[in-house]
């Protein structure tokens, strides 16, 4: 016989107290039973753990295994039965069903794995993610999450310190890249038009933004968003490394001003997502100074360039700049999501930007410090110390460590460039890529992206930051792409 336990499904063997059932009025509960239902639930969370350092930390990190195990849409539908019905499982196929998410994922941990800007296992901040799942932490008050509130301010103010703002700054983490981005789209609108945050669109004149044509489309995204509109967004054209040319950028900011529009920002790119290219941002200043234009820089990609004496200098002229959005899941591989937005102003402009004050939770005669409630800072209201994961993994590494996993991605990377120019069939471009890719996602040797790059054919994009890629796995690459297409 079954029976359910905290939602929990297990059978009248594996129950740890077995009472007879009373009769009870219809819709009433038992309310004696709740240490057997944390006994059911915690065994079930070790069953589970086991499956999960077995199946996605040991086998996904294998590189003797596949990449992923491809289906289509449909074979996969069928295998995974996703069918929700009126009546729980059992507990043994609740754990057949956790070992068949890790099964049929693609395994980003994997050596192999090189198709996103993200990658390999991080233990540290995996088990801070464990941790911030396990105690259910809200981020809006110091009163609910005192010592993840702590972390994320000590965080931030490492950030800050690394990117140069002396005079100190302000942050907050945040579900992403894209929505860093948007808030420097809005916190820049409002420092120029602060009443558009009451009477809205009314109250400012045609804005425009300015950027790169090889930006994160999150920009035009948050313009779309916030009601500036994508043909708002002026696009300034790359040189052939795909960097803002400045010359470029003054150009189209006298364009905007001749039309009757009203420039405001600049968002620059260290890192951008298809060349990693890294905007000239000391150049970019002098020209947002002169005119006046909050710069943005989005380093969601390249911040962590910062962290090596020797890749910093990539970066020049952060410490100008009035804003910046610094991914850690990225190149420096803390767990998803771990995204930063970070501002030189100091005066609360974060906070008056966004803030509601809404008067359950933000009071302000509290019995503490109430400027550690930084939950007003936020355009969302439920977050996740995210910043945990950070400074957790920054915690067991130190700065040193930090910096060689920047300084080995990206010799890995030189050296995968090197092997390409020695190897002979091997072009920049070739348009095969679409077909090879096919090949080895159902195959499951590797998983590496493509993407075109204006009229140019499509070209495979290299992503090279996990510590577990070895020199091995990159002449591996070239070999498996070059008997994937031979026959093309």
């Amino acid at each position: 016989m079954e029976r359910h336990i905290n939602g929990v499904k297990s059978s009248e063997s594996q129950a740890l107290v077995a009472e007879p059932e009373k009769c009870s009025p219809a819709g009433s509960f038992d309310v004696n039973s709740s240490t057997a239902d944390e006994q059911v639930a915690e065994s079930f969370i070790r069953q589970a753990m086991e499956i999960i350092v077995d199946e996605a930390v040991k086998k996904a990190t294998n590189v003797q295994e596949k990449v992923c195990e491809w289906h289509s849409p449909e074979q996969l539908k069928k295998l995974l039965d996703l069918e929700l019905r009126d009546g729980g499982e059992a507990e043994s196929e609740i754990l057949q069903r956790c070992r068949d998410a890790i099964r049929y994922s693609v395994k980003t941990s994997h050596p192999r794995f090189f198709n996103q800007l993200y990658a390999g296992m991080e233990p540290y901040s995996m088990v801070a993610s464990f941790i911030a799942e396990a105690v259910k932490t809200n981020l809006y008050t110091y009163e609910v999450a005192p010592v993840f509130t702590l972390m994320e301010d000590a965080v931030l103010r490492k950030m800050i310190k690394v990117i140069g703002w002396e005079e100190g700054g302000d942050g907050i983490f945040n579900p992403g890249g894209s929505l860093s981005n948007m808030y420097a789209v809005n916190l820049a609108r409002y420092r120029y038009c602060p009443d558009f945050k009451e009477v809205g669109m009314f109250s400012a004149p045609r804005l425009v933004i300015l950027t790169s044509q090889e930006c994160h489309y999150s920009i035009s995204k948050g313009a779309a968003l916030m009601g500036i509109g994508t043909k708002n967004v002026y696009t300034v054209p790359t040189d052939e490394r795909g960097r803002m040319i400045p010359s470029a950028l003054e150009e189209k900011i006298m364009l905007a001003k001749s039309e009757g529009a009203v420039p405001f920002m600049v968002n620059a790119t260290a890192g951008t997502t298809v060349l990693g290219a890294f905007d000239p941002i000391d150049e970019i200043a002098d020209i947002c100074e002169k005119h006046n234009l909050w710069l943005h820089v989005d380093a969601c990609w390249g911040g962590a360039a910062i962290m090596s004496k020797k890749h910093k200098h990539l970066l020049k002229g952060i410490h100008r700049v009035d804003s910046v959005a610094w991914n850690p899941h990225k190149m420096l591989m803390a767990s998803l999501q771990c995204s930063a937005f970070l501002v030189r102003d100091k005066t609360s402009l974060l906070q008056h930007c966004h803030s509601a004050r809404a008067s359950y939770l933000f009071q302000q005669d509290k019995f503490y410090d109430v400027s550690y409630d930084t939950g007003d800072k936020s355009v969302q209201c439920s977050r996740k110390p995210d910043a945990f994961k950070f400074w957790l993994m920054w915690k067991a590494l130190g700065s040193r460590e930090l910096e060689q996993r920047v300084d080995r991605a990206l010799a890995m990377a030189r050296y995968l460039a090197e092997e390409i120019k020695k190897r002979e069939g091997f072009r920049l471009v070739l348009e095969v890529a679409p077909v090879v890719k096919q090949r080895m996602m159902k195959k499951g040797s590797m998983m590496v992206g493509y993407q075109p790059l204006g009229e140019k054919a499509n070209f495979f994009r290299m992503v090279v930051i996990s510590p577990q890629v070895s020199r091995q796995d990159l002449d591996f690459v070239l070999n498996e792409i070059h008997n994937l297409g031979k026959d093309l």
